[in-house]
C-alpha cells in the first residue's frame, strides 16, 4: 500500500481562499465576540501555536469546514501585529491519510527555523515549520513555508521518534532550550496504549531531524506544553512550568533531559471554558514576555456562522508568596489599544441598602473593568454584567466570609492582600475572563445573554465597601474596516 508519507510528498497542498472576505470588514453579529478571536465561519478548535515573524504574529489553529471529505484536516491561520487585531488568512488543506488506520492529528506545533537547520531558506528568507503527529506510527510530519505562510510543502525526510509500534503519541510541542542549546520536543505518549503509563515524553535535537529520547514523565494528560518563567521578574530566579490540556500546571526544574517537579499539580484556570493552552513569545526588540492563549471550549453562539473562540492573550509570570510560588496570568497591555473613553471612580465608600449603583451610567456588552476594593465590613461584593430590566445578568461575586471568588457557578479560594481584593474583568459578547489579585486566580467562562442587556451593576452586602479605584472602559471591535 502506498504510504501516507509518499502520498503527502506527491500531493500539492491546497491553499484555500479566506473563507469569508468579511474578515476585512466590520463583523458585528450579536453573538460574535468583538475582541476574542473567532473564525469567520465553522468550528474553531485548540490552537497549534503562535510565532512572531517579520514584525507579525502568525496564529495557527485546526478548523473544520463543511464539505470536506472524512479525515481531512484543515489548518487555518490569522495574522496580526499587536496581539489584539487579527486578520484571517488562507488555510492549508492537508490530504487524508492513505491508510485507514492512520490519522493525522490536527493539534500540532509551530516554530521558526531561525538557524536554517533544515536548509530550506535562501538569503533574506525565514522558514516557518508546522509539526504534526501521525497516529499509528512513530513519525512526525513537518510542513514548511518560506514566504510567511502563503505556501506550504512537506519536508521530505522521515522524522522517526523510534517509539514502540503500539505506543500512542500526540500533541507535539517543539521549543528552543537556551540552557542545553538544543531543541526540545514534548509529546503526549501512552506507552503500549496503557493509560496508567500516560504522560509526557521528552526528546532533544540539534538539527530538528534526529531526536533523542531523554525521559518520560508519567501522569500529565494531553496538550502538554512547557515554558521557563522568571520569579518576581528576577533574571536570577527562574522555574520551568509544565502545562496540561486542562490548563493545570506543575512548577519544577528541567535540565534539557528530565523534568523534576517541585510542586503538586495546580489548577491554572477555575472557570468553565479553558482548554488546550499554548505559550509563545515575541523575542524581538527586548520583549521577553511569555504569552499564553487557549481555546474557550463549550460556548454557545445561537445562529452564528462559527463555533468557538480563543481566550484573550495573557502574559505569564511567577510570584513568590509565603506559602509558595504561584503562576500569575494577566491580560496583555495591548488591550488598551481597544479602549474607548471610559469612567474612573476613586475613594468611594459604598454602604449597602442605599440603592446606589456606582456604575449605573455604564452601558455595554464589551467592557474592560479594573478595580481595587478595600473590604472593610462587607460580607460580599461584586458585579452583575449584561444586566437588564427584563432579565438578571451574570454575577461576579467575592464572598468575604468564605474568601471565594466565583462566576458562572465556578469558584476559587482567594485571600485578600492587605485587606484588599483586586479584580480585572474582560467582558465580551459571549465570554467573561475574571482575574483576581493580579492574575493569581483566573476564571474563564462563556455565557449567552440577551443582546439588549447592557447594564453594569456594582453591589456590596453586609457592610461597607471602599472603592480605592475603579476604571471601566468600553472596548471597540478588533475587526477594523479595510
Amino acid at each position: 500500500m502506498k504510504s501516507f508519507c509518499n502520498l503527502f510528498i506527491l500531493f500539492s497542498l491546497v491553499v484555500l481562499s479566506p473563507v469569508l472576505s468579511a474578515q476585512n470588514q466590520l463583523i458585528d453579529e450579536v453573538y460574535r465576540p468583538q475582541f476574542h478571536y473567532t473564525p469567520a465561519e465553522s468550528l474553531l478548535s485548540k490552537p497549534n501555536g503562535i510565532v512572531f515573524l517579520n514584525g507579525k504574529y502568525h496564529l495557527f489553529y485546526p478548523q473544520e469546514l463543511k464539505g470536506l471529505q472524512d479525515r481531512q484536516v484543515l489548518c487555518n491561520r490569522a495574522v496580526g501585529t499587536d496581539l489584539v487585531h487579527w486578520r484571517q488568512q488562507s488555510a492549508i488543506l492537508l490530504p487524508a491519510p492513505d491508510d485507514e488506520k492512520d490519522e493525522l492529528f490536527a493539534v500540532g506545533s509551530v516554530l521558526v527555523d531561525t538557524q536554517n537547520l533544515l536548509n530550506l531558506q535562501n538569503a533574506g528568507e525565514t522558514s516557518s515549520l508546522l509539526v504534526f503527529c501521525l497516529n499509528g506510527r512513530s513519525e512526525l510530519i513537518i510542513l514548511y513555508s518560506i514566504d510567511e505562510g502563503q505556501n506550504w510543502k512537506q519536508y521530505p525526510d522521515k522524522i522517526d521518534l523510534s517509539v514502540a509500534e503500539d505506543d500512542l503519541i500526540d500533541d507535539p510541542k517543539v521549543f528552543w532550550d537556551p540552557d542545553s542549546k538544543k531543541y526540545i520536543l514534548t509529546v503526549y505518549r501512552v506507552p503500549g496504549r496503557d493509560l496508567s503509563s500516560q504522560g509526557v515524553s521528552y526528546y532533544s535535537s540539534e538539527n530538528l531531524i534526529d531526536w533523542n529520547f531523554e525521559s518520560h514523565f508519567a501522569g500529565p494528560g494531553t496538550c502538554v506544553d512547557m515554558v521557563k518563567l522568571k520569579v518576581n521578574r528576577r533574571d536570577d530566579d527562574t522555574r520551568w512550568v509544565a502545562f496540561e490540556g486542562d490548563g493545570s500546571y506543575t512548577i519544577g526544574s528541567f535540565d534539557g533531559k528530565k523534568f523534576e517537579p517541585e510542586t503538586a499539580k495546580a489548577q491554572g484556570d477555575f472557570g468553565k471554558n479553558y482548554q488546550g493552552p499554548i505559550t509563545f513569545q515575541n523575542g524581538s526588540g527586548g520583549d521577553d514576555r511569555i504569552f499564553q492563549l487557549a481555546f474557550m471550549e463549550g460556548g454557545e453562539y445561537p445562529g452564528m456562522p462559527f463555533e468557538g473562540q480563543l481566550s484573550f492573550p495573557c502574559e505569564l509570570g511567577l510570584k513568590k508568596y509565603l506559602d509558595g510560588v504561584y503562576l500569575m496570568r494577566k491580560p496583555v497591555n495591548e488591550l488598551e489599544l481597544l479602549h474607548e473613553k471610559g469612567d474612573t471612580w476613586e475613594e468611594k465608600n459604598l454602604i449597602p441598602g442605599l440603592g446606589k449603583n456606582l456604575t449605573k451610567k455604564v452601558k455595554g456588552d464589551c467592557l474592560h473593568v479594573q478595580g481595587t476594593f478595600d473590604l472593610k465590613s462587607a460580607s460580599s461584593f461584586g458585579f452583575v454584567v449584561r444586566n437588564s430590566k427584563k432579565a438578571v445578568g451574570i454575577e461576579i461575586r467575592y464572598d468575604v466570609t468564605k474568601g471565594i471568588l466565583s462566576c458562572q457557578g465556578k469558584g476559587v479560594k482567594l485571600a485578600p492582600e492587605d485587606g484588599k481584593i483586586e479584580l480585572e474583568v474582560l467582558l465580551d459578547r459571549t465570554s467573561i475572563e475574571l482575574f483576581g489579585n493580579g492574575g493569581k486566580a483566573v476564571l474563564s467562562s462563556c455565557y449567552t445573554a440577551e443582546p439588549d442587556a447592557r447594564d453594569l451593576v456594582l453591589y456590596n452586602t453586609g457592610g461597607e465597601l471602599f472603592v480605592e479605584k475603579l476604571e471601566v472602559y468600553p472596548i471597540k471591535s478588533m475587526y477594523e474596516p479595510k
